[in-house]
């Protein structure tokens, strides 16, 4: 039997499987699929600096020894009695709090070690897993990568981006990559697509067939046309990575067509893509100017006229910057 792993089969089987998470993720919520707005990326920084170096404590006060329950877990917290406060120190979860008390200390230390609880917890979630996460998102697995990627916590999400980033020679990503822009049924799917487009800035490492980059192309094209919001301004990135990115002939016409599709945040991203297009195809300037001087005479909405019409002047004038991007007055 060969040990020989059919890239192809191990990508289509990745999709597969990523597919039936997004089915378990949804009718898990009642089967609703509108769209959750996300909230900016937040840093997650641990372990917080020792509050006990501010102190000056000393290795020797540590002297105490207590235990703390939360989260269903028990564990052991070293004590320090000083004329600062009572210190806990858990080794195990790299952190420490204090108080005027025990008491309060171990309150104090409850209440900051949230962040890391929420953390861990959030990742086990996404992956279907019991407890919280105790390991390293590098160690984990392509499909686990994916998961992570739909992730409500965007921080959670950007660190599974990197390590898709990482193994992309691997060449078993596509497909299931092009399912998350396909994607219109899981709550987290804008900060997940944000997430492949920002993979796709180089989508030389993850195509090999012009067959591939035509499914890339078709998949972000396809985003745009039906937009019905840019929540974690995925559909603005999308025009972004389809004019500025994707350096393939067929990106730019795709881009153009999406400047009469029904959605109007679709249309508005085609006309900044637009901008960028003719930043790295100059050639290609004067059919972009004219397009978007098109669009300026008959796109129905006002605002789009207007910006069209600012964007093709800038176009033409060759600035090194476009007309600042607006927004509808009915978007949240």
């Amino acid at each position: 039997m060969s040990l020989i792993v059919d890239p192809s089969e191990t990508a289509a089987s990745l999709a597969r499987e990523l597919a039936e998470f997004v089915d378990r993720f949804v009718a898990s919520r009642g089967g609703n699929t509108l769209a959750v707005k996300p909230g900016h990326r937040i840093k997650f920084h641990w372990p917080p600096h020792p509050v006990s170096y501010r102190y000056h404590v000393l290795a020797s006060d540590w002297k105490g020894k207590t235990s703390l329950e939360t989260h269903g877990e028990t564990f052991q917290v070293e004590v320090a009695r000083t004329p600062n406060g009572v210190f806990g120190k858990i080794q195990e979860l790299w952190h420490e709090d204090r108080g005027a008390t025990e008491a309060e200390m171990l309150a104090n230390l409850t209440q900051s070690l949230e962040p890391l609880f929420a953390h861990q917890l959030a990742i086990s979630e996404m992956l279907e897993w019991e407890g919280r996460f105790k390991g390293h998102i590098r160690d984990l697995g392509p499909l686990e990568l994916l998961k992570l990627l739909y992730c409500c916590d965007r921080d959670i999400a950007s660190d599974s981006r990197k390590e898709i980033e990482l193994r992309a020679s691997s060449h078993i990503f596509l497909p299931a990559l092009l399912s998350i822009l396909w994607d219109e049924s899981h709550p987290n799917r804008r900060s997940a697509q944000w997430c492949v487009l920002d993979l796709f800035e180089d989508l030389p490492s993850y195509v090999r067939t012009e067959q591939e980059v035509d499914d890339t192309i078709n998949a972000v094209t396809a985003l745009i046309c039906r937009a019905e919001d840019d929540y974690a301004r995925t559909v603005y990135k999308a025009g972004v990575v389809l004019g500025g990115h994707l350096e393939y002939p067929a990106a730019g016409p795709a881009l153009m067509g999406c400047l009469t599709c029904s959605s109007k945040i679709g249309r508005r991203a085609a006309v900044h893509g637009l901008f960028h297009y003719a930043e790295w195809k100059p050639a290609a300037a004067s059919d972009v100017i004219a397009r978007l001087q098109k669009v300026g005479e008959e796109d129905p909405d006002p605002l789009l006229r207007e910006y069209a019409t600012l964007m093709a002047r800038d176009v033409m004038a060759g600035y090194p910057d476009h007309v600042v991007d607006f927004l509808f007055p009915d978007e949240p």
